[in-house]
């Protein structure tokens, strides 16, 4: 049975990551006897041993404070920088966890956090991970810590943008994040009663939005609010990203990967334009004024939802179960209402994107929502 148990919370901070860290530490400390020390600032602080014990004091009133108590980064730990050279750092983070007399490592983060928890269980470290992620882009879980509030945010935000686009007859663009997977953007449009949603899983058609908006101009309605994600992309875009790929992924020299690398790079860096570029193309084919609002890094902030706390309590707990029966290297996955243990190996580098066939999907379209295609 584990006496001793560390964690770390990594990657971008979401809410419910205190409710968690309580669930876990008091499920710990009541029912199991087991020490939790945690580590702040993410893998970093796991390579500098710099730890608190997580006793009730430290526990203490934080199940509605955002953000985390321990800090967060996005380091690395086969990647990290120190004294001005990346380099491969794991092998000091086994002694940390040694010295400790650690039985097992809570790593709580998005899909890289669960990549480089799986590099360190290769180390022989017993890992357990909890999904968090605003994006809810985690393979094999059915959601992901954090992304109820983030929904919440952005939908309170589009609920808000109504009032001004209909009195000054505009095009809102409100821009919502997921890089890779359109679950906020499409989630917060159908809930807020955007008109168009676009997400990265379908590429859109400039003209496709304009015909819709303009429709509902001639029928009398003269603002629309355009629900965009961050990695949303044309159509032209995203066959310019395609060749981009292959061409990286066809270079037969370092001379050529690097240029295809440089390339690319340079176009994902112009992603943060596009909303607005797309904002720009909109006014001029339909002649309405149009405006952007950017919600950033507001989604993740804030008192997390009733049910991102009660999630938080429920991943934290099964975590501290599965520690004292000494079960390692999996992610405690949300299945329906229950949480289970799932395989590590079957997370990492698997992305949970929108399915073309999901019910939310289907129902923006019964509802007359544009989805840009």
């Amino acid at each position: 049975m584990a006496k001793n148990v560390g964690v770390l919370t990594a990657g971008g901070d979401t809410p419910g990551l205190n409710a968690a860290l309580r669930g876990l530490g008091k499920s710990a400390i009541h029912q199991f006897d087991i020490q939790l020390i945690g580590f702040y600032d993410g893998f970093r602080g796991l390579l500098h041993d710099r730890y608190i014990v997580l006793d009730e004091t430290a526990l203490s009133g934080i199940l509605t404070i955002g953000g985390t108590i321990l800090g967060t980064s996005r380091d690395k730990p086969e990647k990290m920088v120190v004294g001005g050279k990346v380099q491969d750092m794991r092998e000091a983070m086994v002694e940390t966890y040694r010295k400790h007399r650690l039985d097992a490592l809570v790593c709580m983060g998005g899909g890289g956090t669960q990549k480089n928890a799986y590099s360190l269980a290769d180390k022989g470290l017993n890992i357990i991970t909890i999904p968090k992620t605003i994006d809810n882009d985690i393979g094999n879980t059915d959601v992901t810590l954090g992304f109820d509030t983030a929904l919440g945010i952005a939908t309170d935000a589009i609920d808000r943008l109504h009032s001004t686009a209909h009195s000054h007859h505009r095009i809102i663009v409100v821009e919502v994040m997921g890089h890779n997977a359109g679950w906020l953007a499409l989630g917060a449009g159908v809930s807020g009663g955007a008109d168009v949603i676009l997400i990265p899983e379908i590429p859109y058609d400039p003209e496709k939005i304009t015909e819709a908006i303009l429709l509902r101009s001639r029928s009398g309605k003269h603002f629309s609010i355009v629900a965009v994600s961050e990695g949303a992309l044309s159509v032209q875009d995203r066959q310019r990203e395609q060749d981009l790929l292959d061409e990286k992924a066809n270079a037969k020299n370092k001379k050529e990967k690097d240029k295809s690398k440089e390339e690319l790079e340079a176009f994902y860096a112009h992603q943060s334009n596009r909303t607005i570029e797309l904002s720009q193309s909109l006014e001029k084919l339909t002649g309405l004024e149009s405006r952007v609002t950017i919600l950033g890094y507001v989604q993740r902030g804030g008192t997390p939802s009733a049910r991102d706390r009660l999630l938080g309590s429920e991943l934290g707990g099964t975590v501290a179960a599965l520690a004292a029966e000494g079960k390692a290297g999996v992610m405690v996955s949300v299945k329906g209402q229950s949480t289970k243990p799932v395989p590590l190996k079957s997370v990492v580098n698997v992305r949970r994107t929108v399915p073309l066939d999901h019910i939310w999907l289907e129902t923006a379209r019964r509802v007359g929502t544009c989805l840009g295609d």
